[in-house]
């Protein structure tokens, strides 16, 4: 075995009982709190480097230490991705040279979403690789789908994917979806067959975890969230 991660531990036996309340209160609250400079800057200078591109966006939130966005990148030069991720650390490792067609942002993802609303971004892939779980039931306001932003990536729009170790999240994910626009959306286990996106989903695999994945595609709908960033 390459590695021996451990199963998620959780007391919750199924999609959380307030995700469907969740999802409409952060529908018909948007979120306001200020946007970080830090975020601003790291966000107009991604906004540069894409007009420069001139290629469809494929956005990669929360990439970790970019390898996913190199492997991304490789794989379709015909577009320009964008790795987004909070850490200076997980970013500066060396994990080889960025294709051209690639770039590495530091940034909040909250705010950084609204910023690309705001702006128009519309991106034509739009990936979400093993995200934190917080598997504690009270914690769900802190996964994506009971996060108050989670409006903005559904009105992001593009060609969704989500790749998830634990079976609830992504099932909770699908709900969410669902209660935000109407799209029904299943998530189904996959087996990577050695191709993998990110180090993580090589040490759960290699570990004997199931994996799990769900795709859907979005209407681009910046109109239902006027921001003011």
């Amino acid at each position: 075995m390459y590695a021996n991660s451990r199963q998620i531990d959780s007391p919750q036996t199924g999609p959380h009982e307030d995700i469907e309340r969740r999802v409409r209160r952060a529908m018909a609250h948007p979120l306001r709190k200020p946007v970080a400079e830090h975020t601003r800057e790291a966000f107009l200078q991604a906004q540069q480097w894409l007009s420069a591109q001139a290629k469809p966006l494929w956005l990669d939130s929360g990439c970790g230490v970019g390898r996913s966005t190199r492997q991304l990148a490789l794989a379709h030069p015909d577009h320009a991705v964008i790795g987004v991720d909070r850490s200076e650390d997980r970013l500066s490792r060396k994990h080889g040279e960025l294709p051209d067609n690639a770039l590495l942002v530091r940034a909040d993802l909250v705010d950084f979403w609204r910023l690309a609303l705001a702006a128009g971004w519309a991106p034509a892939h739009h990936t979400l690789l093993y995200p934190n779980p917080y598997p504690k039931a009270r914690h769900l306001k802190m996964r994506w789908q009971g996060h108050p932003v989670f409006p903005i990536i559904m009105a992001l729009g593009g060609q969704l994917e989500l790749r998830t170790n634990w079976e609830i999240y992504a099932r909770e994910f699908a709900q969410a979806i669902g209660h935000a626009t109407g799209v029904e959306v299943t998530a189904h286990a996959f087996e990577p067959q050695g191709d993998y996106l990110t180090h993580f989903e090589r040490k759960y695999h290699e570990s004997g975890q199931a994996l799990w994945r769900l795709e859907c595609q979005l209407e681009h709908t910046p109109e239902r969230y006027p921001l003011q960033v």
